[in-house]
């Protein structure tokens, strides 16, 4: 699946981002559309900004958190993903992953700027997100 056209609003607050990281976060978006639409019960995401940032939702089914797209200030110029700082979503990805990806305490996973986008292990925390409340009951 292809994801759909860039907003505008959207496109505007990525080309704020360093060159670099825009591009990650445009293959993470990619992935991110990719992901929910290969998973049963997720439904259409709903792309938006929030706190300036990308974010997107699972307003038709509240299957998931919000994710937003975006860097850190520990770590400006590496893409990450923002999740809710209440979840235990990042708790439990640094602890598969660990080797892979960076962390931001609880609300951010920061991927590697260098080599490929880790997809597989990327896309099961997509999924995870993108699922969070149905798996938490």
């Amino acid at each position: 699946m292809n994801a759909p056209p860039v907003p505008a609003p959207v496109a505007l607050a990525l080309s704020r981002q360093p060159e670099r990281v825009e591009a990650r976060l445009l293959e993470i978006r990619t992935l991110l559309f990719a992901v929910a639409a290969q998973t049963e019960g997720v439904g259409p995401l709903t792309e938006t900004l929030k706190w300036g940032e990308p974010a997107y939702l699972t307003e038709a089914s509240r299957s998931g958190t919000t994710i937003r797209l975006g860097a850190t200030r520990s770590s400006p110029a590496a893409a990450a993903v923002l999740l809710n700082c209440k979840t235990n979503l990042v708790e439990t990805f640094r602890a598969s992953f660990a080797d892979v990806f960076a962390f931001e305490g609880n609300r951010a996973v920061i991927m590697p700027m260098a080599g490929p986008l880790p997809q597989a292990p990327l896309a099961l925390c997509l999924r995870a997100a993108l699922t969070y409340h149905r798996s938490r009951h």
